[in-house]
């Protein structure tokens, strides 16, 4: 089947595949684009989990300023300088900078939640469980989803990105790793707000 040059040439720009394999996903979807983007977002995903493990040396530091009132500083990592510079990790850099602007997680990671903070939330959540009269072998399960909502809202990487709430920040990370061909990482970031 024959597909759009235009489709092709937009979905080279989306994912940052190659003309070649655009056209050929093109081709096994019939020339469904949105099918075709879910197709190589599954399988750039998947290209990322293998560099995840890689070092990340280079990078930037990036300044986002919004409306006068909040600063956010966030350092954002990859493999090397010529990716660093690159306006698809500028923009990525930025995106991150926005979100936390917008969102104010406490915590880069789960990891970075101290264990008592995490289980004085699991004990009152219990508690409130409890009074609600919900049965005891309920609780550990409703509980764990509760938890698993809290770090939505605390946890950088966990919570849904402001400018398209279908994917995590982590995902989001997760997708420029595919497109750029390099482990990222997220190492720091601070978030200043005018009388806070």
């Amino acid at each position: 089947m024959a597909v759009d040059v235009a489709d092709i040439k937009k979905l080279k720009d989306l994912t940052g595949v190659g003309l070649t394999s655009a056209k050929k996903v093109l081709e096994e979807v019939n020339g469904d684009f949105d099918a075709a983007l879910k197709e190589l977002r599954v399988k750039g995903l998947a290209k990322a989990e293998n560099k995840s493990e890689r070092e990340v040396s280079a990078g930037i530091v990036h300044a986002y300023v919004h409306g006068s009132k909040i600063g956010v500083l966030v350092e954002l990592n990859c493999e090397t300088d010529f990716v660093a510079r690159t306006d698809d990790f500028k923009n990525l850099a930025n995106d991150i900078a926005l979100h936390i602007a917008a969102t104010s997680p406490k915590y880069l990671t789960v990891g970075d939640i101290p264990e008592d903070e995490v289980q004085k939330e699991k004990d009152l959540t219990a508690a409130e469980l409890k009074e609600q009269g919900k049965p005891a072998e309920m609780v550990d399960k409703i509980t764990e989803g509760k938890l698993n909502k809290w770090y939505t809202e605390i946890v950088l990487l966990q919570q849904p990105f402001v400018k398209n709430p279908d994917i995590t920040v982590e995902e989001l990370v997760k997708e420029g790793i595919a497109k750029l061909g390099e482990n990222i990482a997220i190492s720091q970031y601070s978030r200043i707000e005018l009388g806070a």
